[in-house]
Order: structure tokens, then sequence, then C-alpha cells
């Protein structure tokens, strides 16, 4: 099963910087539910370690809920990435078997170095772009897809 909470949690904080460019910074967990397409419940989970980051900021009471916890380009994408996801690894090796060639020999140890390189590389990039950056290229998205399609129940 592939995780989630990566493009889960980037989402979430993209709702969370178009909403406050809008000004509506805080969102409730049922506002985001709905627009990641999941229930509230899973969203105030997916909030916990963004939270404890202060990526996000926690609003008390009635009217409560979250917002952004700096301004948009102060956020990197690793940062949401780092706390969303933790130490997990991008993918997980299989376990060793017998030794018996050149393959099953090294294999194990060269998936390591591949993995940390791959990492390494995902978390350059990530670094490199800003919330902000990703609002700006949503716009820009945007600006040349033209009205939405509509739908036909034809």
């Amino acid at each position: 099963m592939l995780d989630v909470r990566f493009s889960s949690a980037l989402k979430a904080m993209l709702l969370l910087g178009h909403a406050e460019e809008e000004g509506s910074p805080v969102l409730s967990s049922t506002q985001l539910a709905r627009s990641l397409n999941t229930n509230p419940s899973l969203v105030r989970k997916l909030m916990v370690p963004l939270v404890q980051d202060a990526l996000v900021a926690s609003i008390k009471g009635r009217s409560g809920g979250v917002r952004l916890g700096r301004p948009a380009d102060q956020i990197t994408l690793r940062e949401i990435y780092r706390s969303s996801i933790g130490d997990k690894p991008l993918w997980a090796r299989r376990p060793e078997g017998p030794r018996e060639c050149l393959v099953t020999n090294h294999s194990a140890e060269y998936f390591v170095r591949l993995t940390e390189q791959t990492e390494a590389a995902v978390l350059g990039t990530l670094a490199g772009r800003t919330l902000a950056d990703s609002l700006d290229e949503l716009r820009a998205m945007d600006r040349t897809a033209g009205p939405p399609a509509q739908w036909s129940a034809s």
C-alpha cells in the first residue's frame, strides 16, 4: 500500500496557505477533510506532527482549527515531508536471503546506498521549494488550464 501522508500533508498545507491568502487563515478539520476526501479524525492525526514541528498552529475554541505556523515563503516542502513521514525511508528493502552469487552477496548493501542517494536527491529538491513557490505553481497551472471540465450525466 502506498503511503499518502506526505501528499496529504502537502495538500493540507497548500489549502492552509491558500486560505491565508484569501483572508480566512483558520480551517477546521472538517473543512480540510472535505478537500482531502477523508474524515476529520484522519486530518487531526495528520496535523499532530505538523503542529509539533510548528509548521501548523492549532487554534482552540468554537471557531478553532489550524493555520500555518509561519509564512508560506518560510516553509519548505522538505520540512513538510520530514514532519509527515518522519525517518521512514522512501522504500523498504527485501529481506536478505542466502548469499550465493554476486547479486545475493551485495544487493542489500547496494540497495542501502541507492536508497540513501535517492532520498538525498528527493530531500534536496524539496528543500529548494517553499509552500509559497508551490502556490505560485498552482496559480500558473490554473491560468493555463482554462475553465474546469463540466461533468455530464449522459
